[in-house]
């Protein structure tokens, strides 16, 4: 049985094709997008469709029987209820005529349902707002992180540089006060050099001028002696 013919089957209950054609879209719609969203759909004595992550794993080509790497995957899966084994089973008979042959829901468990449908796409948003939430925290985060990484090996490179900048100016500035220094001691010691001069000289003259007067005292002790002879 095809889609159509599942229309057909069900078109004079729901009082014409267009209309079993629309109800039975609706219902495979809202169980794909259920499925897809990672909800379970249970229809009870029928079975229940839910998503299965399936693990990347590898696998034989059966052709060439070559080993070939499958990726992570999901896929739908669907388990028969108790109710729809036995009556394939035959364990149960099928009710005739127009007895519906899956169990009906009880009474209020439809609304309890709808609620709860309800509660748990409003659990889903909630979820998907704080996942939202953590990850632009944890981007943030991580830029933070990567900016003070930036900044302090920007400060670690600078300071060997800053180091040997200071070292430059401190040497430059030694080498100009002792360059400063010599400069103000030559004069100092040029202008010494001239008065110890001026000293030695007058000194000298006085030596040169005192030394005729020995002379002269020599010469009349012995004048003086040679008429004490006589």
């Amino acid at each position: 049985m095809n889609k159509a013919q599942l229309v057909e089957a069900i078109a004079d209950k729901l009082g014409g094709r267009q209309q079993a054609a629309d109800a039975v879209d609706a219902v495979l719609d809202a169980m794909v997008r259920a499925v897809v969203a990672g909800d379970r759909v249970s229809v009870t004595g029928f079975g229940s469709f839910e998503k299965v992550d399936r693990p990347a794993r590898y696998a034989r080509n059966p052709q060439t029987g070559e080993r070939v790497r499958v990726k992570k995957t999901s896929v739908p899966r669907f388990r028969a209820g108790q109710g729809f084994k036995d009556l394939v089973s035959g364990t149960k008979k099928l009710p005739k005529g127009d007895e519906v042959a899956v169990k009906k829901a009880p009474k209020g468990s439809l609304m309890a349902a709808a609620a709860g449908s309800k509660t748990t796409v409003k659990k889903a948003a909630a979820k998907k707002t704080t996942a939202k939430k953590a990850a632009v925290k944890k981007t943030t985060a991580a830029k933070t992180t990567a900016a003070k990484k930036t900044t302090t090996a920007a400060a670690k490179k600078a300071t060997p540089a800053a180091k040997k900048a200071t070292a430059v100016k401190k040497t430059t500035a030694a080498k100009k006060t002792t360059t400063a220094a010599a400069k103000k001691a030559a004069p100092a010691k040029t202008a010494a050099k001239k008065t110890t001069a001026k000293k030695t000289a007058p000194a000298k003259k006085a030596v040169a001028k005192k030394a005729p007067a020995k002379k002269t005292t020599a010469r009349k002790t012995t004048a003086k002696k040679t008429a004490a002879r006589k």
